[in-house]
This record gives structure tokens, sequence and C-alpha cells, in this order.
């Protein structure tokens, strides 16, 4: 058992970090055009495996004592020839993620290998991607853009004013944060044009971090970060002529200081489509732009009266593509208009048919296989804690057929191929723990061996339940139970909290229900562990359930949880002298706002990198969910855990990085110079120059673990009573 929930300890953190603090897009397969193979990194090669035998070749391999092939693959693509391979190796950090490195080629034939971007500056190059005639490389290196020809290898330098707030081929902090928008060009079917992203950040104030530990003397590391109520980036869209350097902006009708742009993509050889939203998310508009002639005309419009959610937001945070059929005469969109998230078919004067139809949500659009006339996604009617693999036609006739099996209730997932005929499956649940096999989606057969299924023993199983509140609202809930549970005794209670729109923490998935900071066994030691989705948290529950905490991040949320757990706290085995509450992020800002408000319920909180007053957070983020703040009815005010401080009467430990770049550490100095004024005692740890993820330096996550079990063990004791 032990190794089992040492891989519950680990998947669960990662869970965490993908869910809450966002995830890169780099796929694990990249399918062969007629979707009976995948290429794949093995160790030190690439592997081409042919389904459905599996038969596996060698298609790279390492080169003893050569200096560009020993460095680890960390991603790599095809030319459309296959003929040659585009390798990424030493990446590096922009923000939070490797998005920076070093690329070379291989070509296949040959066996030649060269670096890419000679003469520019080591592991600058971002982004570099073949193009469509694979006789060129595209990539952003110090914000500008180049094209480099694979024959001669002349490098074309095709924007000149890129600096530190001038930034063409990818983008700021904020449109990767919250847009998943880092891959910021395209190029042209004809492989003649590279459609960019020109950003202009040179009005975002830079918010100044200060390094105390590296050197002794201390230096600042300045953020540009958008905070709420600060103008957005002036972004706009240009087109590139490779030949001549010619570069055509697309008069998109607009303020560019009061509109985003988190999608383009290319429509053919002359035009392109992209997404705009207003400053507040409320109005999507789609343009398509000849790419020409630089006009833009609207022919898709949505609008809400909270907010549109972008494409990062149903589709593994991954903006990149748009799913053209018909020969590009129509594409496949996901709405919320008419309550639930749904695909519709829509063509390029705008008109629409749904697809998905019922009091359903979709999850994920996975994939198309025109030649069937299928759709593939993810979806669970009946359950919003799990999600299987559900086909329906993508004229809209017929109903959804459930592809999953009965048998793996949970969270199943696929990768599938691009002729909807194999996928890899992976499927955990709470108690299972994750496994993955080949499946041939015709058959619905497993190709090979089916893996072995390992769950956890009985008294360890987590279980999901309902609470229904006196306003008569029904929350799903995970919960675990001391191991020789008895009834006639009274227990500690352990709430593990997130409760906005980023994240749900109740799903039937390996990892979830459990605590992953706590240093030992919760559960031998005699804890209730428990999480609970209030209104707001992004489960398949319909666009009502969602939109609901428009303008209530930090009141509707914490409204949910204190009914839930005075609901728990009328179960007559629970010492309600002994219930504590934890989160992360905006977790950390339920727990505070928790505590402050209730503490007739809540006696110990542990609060990890909080958003403490809600204006000092991206306005991005936060004008989506609430507002602006010269809204007459904003209420940013009464959401923030701030001005709640005066009222902590229980057990707080607050903890954070010092060089958290998300939520900056002032949060936590706000916290505490309130609860100075007021008298307030309570334990703080700062983490120096650890980010967001406090996961930074030799030590860090025993030490985390560590304070964090010792505080919940001191201030809300374990065990039977």
């Amino acid at each position: 058992m032990k190794n089992i929930f040492k891989t519950i300890f680990t998947v669960t953190f990662l869970v965490l970090i993908n869910a809450v603090f966002a995830q890169p897009y780099a796929t694990k397969y990249k399918w062969t055009e007629d979707g009976n193979a995948y290429y794949t990194k093995d160790k030190g090669y690439i592997i081409k495996v042919s389904l459905p035998s599996q038969h596996v070749d060698t298609v790279f391999e390492t080169i003893p004592n050569n200096e560009v092939t020993t460095t680890p693959i960390e991603d790599f693509s095809f030319s459309s020839d296959q003929k040659k391979i585009l390798i990424y190796t030493n990446s590096q950090k922009v923000w939070r993620y490797k998005t920076r490195g070093n690329y070379f080629i291989y070509d296949i034939p040959t066996k030649n290998i060269y670096w890419l971007g000679k003469g520019l500056a080591k592991e600058s190059l971002m982004f570099a991607k073949l193009s469509p005639d694979g006789t060129k490389v595209a990539y952003s290196s110090k914000h500008n853009m180049y094209v480099e020809d694979l024959t001669s290898h002349k490098i074309t330098q095709l924007t000149t004013d890129g600096q530190d707030r001038i930034i063409n081929g990818t983008f700021d902090w904020v449109y990767e944060e919250e847009f998943g928008a880092r891959d910021g060009f395209r190029w042209s079917p004809d492989s003649k044009k590279i459609a960019f992203w020109n950003v202009d950040a040179r009005s975002i104030r830079n918010f100044l971090m200060i390094d105390n530990t590296d050197s002794i003397y201390s230096f600042i590391k300045p953020v540009e970060y958008p905070v709420v109520g600060q103008e957005p980036s002036a972004v706009k869209i240009g087109v590139a002529e490779v030949a001549s350097k010619k570069i055509t902006w697309m008069n998109i009708p607009g303020n560019s200081r009061e509109h985003y742009l988190p999608r383009m993509e290319w429509a053919d050889k002359d035009n392109i489509v992209a997404q705009q939203l207003d400053r507040k998310q409320q109005v999507s508009v789609l343009y398509s732009a000849n790419v020409n002639t630089g006009v833009a005309k609207a022919f898709y419009k949505e609008q809400s009266d909270t907010w549109v959610d972008i494409k990062s937001r149903w589709h593994g945070d991954n903006p990149i593509g748009w799913d053209w059929i018909e020969n590009g005469k129509a594409f496949l969109w996901v709405s919320e208009k008419d309550g639930w998230r749904h695909i519709y078919h829509v063509d390029k004067n705008g008109n629409e048919s749904l697809v998905t139809k019922g009091d359903y949500d979709i999850i994920d659009m996975l994939a198309v296989n025109e030649k069937e006339g299928y759709v593939y996604f993810l979806a669970s009617p009946d359950n919003a804690t799990q999600q299987y693999l559900y086909r329906t036609k993508i004229d809209g006739s017929g109903s959804a057929e459930k592809l999953s099996s009965a048998e793996e209730q949970g969270t199943n997932d696929y990768d599938i191929s691009p002729n909807g005929t194999f996928a890899e499956h992976t499927f955990s649940n709470a108690n299972t723990m994750p496994y993955t096999d080949w499946l041939d989606l015709s058959t619905k057969e497993v190709i090979g061996v089916k893996p072995h299924i390992q769950s956890v023993p009985d008294p360890y199983k987590v279980k999901f339940i309902h609470i229904t509140t006196d306003d008569n609202v029904t929350m799903d809930a995970s919960i675990t139970y001391p191991l020789n549970f008895d009834s006639t005794k009274k227990y500690p209670v352990v709430f593990y909290v997130y409760t906005e729109p980023a994240a749900a923490t109740v799903t039937d998935q390996w990892g979830s229900g459990r605590n992953f900071l706590y240093d030992g066994d919760i559960q031998k030691d005699g804890y209730i562990f428990m999480s609970i989705d209030s209104r707001g948290t992004p489960a398949p529950k319909g666009a009502a359930w969602r939109h609901s905490i428009y303008k209530k991040v930090g009141i509707l949320n914490i409204h949910d949880q204190y009914e839930a757990a005075k609901k728990v706290a009328q179960w007559n085995y629970v010492d309600t002298s002994r219930v504590a509450v934890w989160g992360w992020s905006g977790g950390g800002s339920t727990t505070l706002n928790l505590l402050f408000q209730h503490g007739d319920v809540y006696k110990t909180g542990i609060a990890v990198a909080p958003v403490a007053y809600q204006p000092t957070y991206d306005n991005v983020y936060e004008e989506r969910y609430m507002g602006l703040l010269t809204d007459a009815d904003n209420t940013y005010e009464k959401a923030s855990p701030l001005s709640y401080a005066q009222n902590l009467k229980g057990n707080l430990l607050l903890m954070q990085g010092s060089g958290d770049d998300n939520v900056h550490y002032q949060n936590s100095e706000m916290v505490i110079n309130k609860l100075i004024e007021y008298n307030k005692l309570f334990n703080f740890m700062e983490f120096p120059n650890r980010t967001h993820a406090i996961s930074e330096g030799k030590g860090t996550r025993e030490f985390l673990s560590n304070i964090y079990t010792h505080y919940l063990k001191e201030h809300c004791p374990p065990g039977a009573r």
C-alpha cells in the first residue's frame, strides 16, 4: 500500500498543477496522416508504432558523441512528406513553461543533422514549425519572427520591432495564463505567408518581485502584469509574405486596448479567421480577414450576460486549430447559448445548426471523422464527476452513442487517430490506479493485452455523496473515512476547497479525494477528509450551474461551502470543535473567506498562495468572472477575504512563495498587515523565491508537506474521541 499512496501523492499534485495552474500543450503522440500509426519518444529514440499490429520501427536515434543528438528530445514534428524531423531540445522557462530552447533538423534519407537559428542567441527559439511544403522553418526569437530555408540555411528576419514589450509570434504573461495562448504564429497553407500576433505591452505596468536570496545584494524581477482595471495590451494580427517580408495588418474593428484576440487560424491561402472578445468577455465575434487587403468582416456573433468561454476552456488548454469540415466551407464550434455546452455546425456565412442535442454538456471535443460522418466528444450526462467517450453524427441526426465500456466507470480519456479508427484510452477512478490500453474504435476491442488493474482496498476507498443545503442546492462531494471508523465516536473533518471557475475538485479519477499535502496516512491517523464542488465550479451540470457565480466569486461559493459544511457538522460522528479547511490559489482565497466569515464552523485554516484582495489579480481572469471595477454593481470588495480579516477567530497558517508571478506575494503581506492591525494571532511561512507551485529548490516539497501536517495535527488533532 505504501507505493500506491506514494503514487496518489504524486498524481494528485500533478492534477492540481495542471487543472489549477494551467498546462502546456505538447502532445505525446504524433499521428500519421492516415491515422494507422503514430510517432512517439522512447528515451533517446523517436519510434513509429503501426496499428493494430503495434509493430515498432525506429526513425531516429541518438548518435554517440554527437553534440546535437545527445540532448534529450522534448518535442518533435515531421514534415508533410515524412522525410524531415524537427526536434526540440534544451528547453528553458518562459513564465511557467519551457517554451524556448534549441531546434535541429534531422533529414531521414540523408541522415544529415543541423541546428536551426545559427547566429541567434542560444535557447532563444520559440515554437519552430515546418512549412506545409517542408522547405522552410519559422520561429520566434527575442520577440521577432524569422524564417529559415532548409536548403540554403539562409535566415530571413520578418519583423524588426521586437523588444521587451513589443512581442511578435508569442504572447505576454496574461495571454499565456488566461487564454492558453503561447504559440503566436501560423503558416499559410501554401507556405508563402505567416500570420502572427503582435502584442504591444508597453502600457502594462511591471509588478516588481524582489529576490533576496540569490546574491548578497537583492535585485528586482519585473513582470509585466495587468491587474484588474488596467487596460489590456494592444494586440493585432499581421500577415508577412516570406519572399518580400511585406506585412499586411488585419483591420479588425474596435479599440485594440479594449478587446482580446485569443484565437486565429488560416481558413484558406487568402483568408484567416479570428475570434475577438470585448473587454468584459461577454461578446464574441468571429471575423474573416483577407490577408492581401487586411479587410475583415464579421460573420458570427455570440453574446452573454455573464461571459463567453473560449476554446481553451473545453479543449485541454490547447487553443490551436480550427475544426474545419466540408473542405473548409464550415467548421464545428462550441457554445453554451442554449444552456448547455454543445457542438454547433457553422458555415462561413455564420449559419448554424446544433450537432449535439439534449440536456447535457460536452466536456471536450476530441476528433472529427468526416469520412464516417462522426464527431467524437467526452461527456457524462448522468454523473458530473465522471467522463466517457461519445460520438454523434456531424449533421446532427440521430442521438449520441456512448463508446466507453460500461465496466470502466470513472474518468475515461482518449487520443484518437485522424481516421477515427484507433485510440489510446486512459482510465482511472478515485479507487483505481490509471491504466492505458489501445482500442480499435470500430470494434470497441482492446488491441493487445489488457493492462493489470490495481485498486485501493475497501477501507481506503474514496466515496462520492450528495449534500443538499437548506437552499435546496445539491452538491457533489468526495469523502474518505478513518480506518476502523466507529460511528458512535467523534472525528475531526478536513475540507479541501477550490470552488472557483478554473477547476473542480470532486472528480472520479485517481488522486481525487486524497490529501496530497498530508505527510503520512490521513485515514489511519483518524481524519474524515472531504471536498465539495459548489456552484460556479466547471462541472458538466449546465451553464446555469457554472455561470451562477458571475460577480459572486468569493460570495456564492463561500455561501455554498458554508451551508454544506453546516450539514456535515450535523452528522453525529463529526467533532465540531475539530473542523479544518485548506486550499491553494483560489482554494487559498476560499479558505481565508471561510475562516474569516464563518468561524462558527471552521476552526482551523491553511491557506496556500491565496488571492486575498481580488483587484490585485490579473484583469483577464477577474474581469471575466467579476466584471469591471467601473461597473455600478461591482462586488470586488465584498468578495475579497481581506474585507473580513478582522473577524478571525480560529487558527490560521498562511503560506506563499515570494517569487510567485501569478498570485503575487503582496497578497500575503496585505493579510499580514490587516491581521496586525486587528491584533489577530496567526502563523505564516514564506518560501523564498518559490513560484505559485512552491516546488523549486531542494527539500521544498518535503518541508511544505511537513509544516502543513504538523500544523494540522497541532490545531485539529486527529483520531476518534
